[in-house]
């Protein structure tokens, strides 16, 4: 029997934002049992909380939103996957400002801090995320799909693929086999070059670093280009690789792409109430279908 986990003392972090560009101090803390994930607003006050459930979320354009009766957090799919890939059933996240820091781009930050400790083991099961039925939520217009097919253990498997020369098609996978923290939880976000001056333009990546992004330049740019990109982000000339990536990161992994959208994919998902007990298949997926997913899934479980 696999009890609930939460941790053993409080960890602190602090950074800027993404989108919002605002520094944010935000602490995990232990949480009792059966409290799952719950965000704590506390520049607003005592009760402005909202648990990490897919009914809270209310926005998911480039990244995931929660927001309860009081107050709003975004940005949350990096901490959710960190806490459900080491395990943690139960942890209250506080935090001073709208969006939850984006540190590194990845989870390494939460992992580097908490998993050297390990984990305060509490007096009740964990309670599992099971389905009975095969669920399937499909975009045709963007060709995405995601799919949750009962198990007897969890399993996700994604493919991405944005027609991207430099990119390809890339997949990823997570099960009992893999270690999330060495694996799956230090890999970073994206962007194409070419969206940057329209996310900028549009008040998104206020946030935005060449520390916490991997650049995928996929259409000829200039020296010019490249050198505006240096001054924007207030560092040295950078330069496009021949593999097509700027040069301000050194990948971790090949696939390092794909496996920071499996990385989303379990963040989104957790928001289905805990761990899923469940074979997880998707293509293409995003912030948008995966909560559409932990959504149904929620929906499904209240039926059963």
């Amino acid at each position: 029997m696999q009890f609930q986990q939460t941790l053993l003392k409080d960890y602190s972090f602090q950074g800027k934002g993404l989108h919002t560009g605002r520094t944010a101090h935000m602490t995990i803390k232990p949480a009792p049992v059966d409290t799952g994930i719950r965000f704590r607003r506390i520049d607003v006050g005592e009760d402005a909380y909202v648990d990490a459930l897919a009914e809270n979320v209310t926005n998911t354009a480039r990244s995931t939103t929660l927001t309860g009766k009081l107050a709003a957090v975004t940005t949350v799919e990096h901490v959710l996957s960190a806490l459900t890939g080491m395990g943690v059933d139960n942890a209250y996240i506080d935090i001073d400002n709208i969006e939850v820091p984006i540190l590194d781009g990845s989870a390494k930050p939460y992992i580097d801090a908490i998993w050297k400790d390990g984990f305060a083991t509490q007096d009740a099961p964990r309670k599992y995320v099971e389905i009975k039925e095969t669920i399937e939520i499909v975009n045709k217009e963007k060709g995405s799909l995601v799919r949750i097919e009962p198990a007897e253990e969890f399993s996700y498997d994604i493919k991405i693929d944005f027609n991207s020369k430099v990119l390809g098609v890339q997949h990823a996978q997570w099960d009992p086999s893999v270690v999330y923290a060495e694996e799956i939880g230090i890999c970073r976000t994206f962007v194409f070059f070419h969206e940057i001056e329209f996310l900028f333009n549009n008040g998104l990546v206020k946030g935005g670093d060449v520390d916490n992004a991997i650049v995928i330049v996929e259409h000829p740019v200039t020296k010019e280009q490249v050198d505006n990109l240096s001054s924007l982000f207030g560092v040295p000339s950078l330069e496009v690789r021949e593999d097509g990536y700027l040069s301000n990161l050194t990948l971790r992994f090949e696939n390092e792409c794909a496996r920071h959208k499996l990385l989303d994919l379990i963040g989104d998902l957790r928001l289905a109430g805990g761990f899923l007990k469940a074979k997880v298949t998707a293509e293409k997926s995003g912030h948008g279908i995966n909560t559409t997913a932990a959504k149904k899934i929620r929906e499904v479980l209240a039926k059963q």
